[in-house]
């Protein structure tokens, strides 16, 4: 039995992840399982900046905000398995590959990224990952990325 968290709220997130309004795209991250996987959850709202231009008229949540979405969702995830509240760790992208985007999202639509670790390990500093956003159980977006956390100092 382990005592470590499997959710973290918006307060947590913030402990982990330096990203704050307007770019900070994860509200939520349940289900932690390890640095193996997690789940997080966006609750997209037509308040976002994003909307005012990506379409006047027809707001659609732009596809690399979705794998963002996805990318802070991993860290965190990683960031909680790895107790890095309050160490100021940074992720960058390297690569985002086999990107799909399914159906639009849209303010009202609560988003869902299902995130699996397909390589890293604690202490290493090249992650890649694979994730599925999903808004009521259908495919929005799918992508594989690679990621270089940029670990505190211990």
């Amino acid at each position: 039995m382990t005592d470590q968290p499997t959710s973290a709220d918006i307060k947590m997130i913030q402990r982990i992840i330096p990203h704050r309004y307007p770019f900070l795209l994860v509200d939520k991250v349940v289900d932690i399982d390890g640095y193996a996987s997690a789940r997080g959850i966006k609750n997209v709202t037509m308040n976002e900046p994003h909307f005012q231009g990506h379409f006047p008229g027809n707001p659609i949540m732009p596809g690399v905000t979705i794998i963002e979405a996805m990318a802070q969702t991993a860290a965190v995830m990683v960031g909680v398995a790895l107790g890095y509240a309050d160490r100021e760790l940074k992720v960058y992208f390297m690569a985002i590959d086999n990107a799909k985007f399914r159906r639009m999202v849209v303010p009202g639509d609560v988003l869902e990224m299902k995130l699996t670790t397909l390589r890293g390990r604690p202490g290493g500093k090249v992650w890649r990952f694979g994730g599925v956003a999903e808004v009521a159980g259908e495919m929005a977006a799918e992508a594989e990325f690679t990621a270089m956390m940029d670990m505190p100092a211990e």
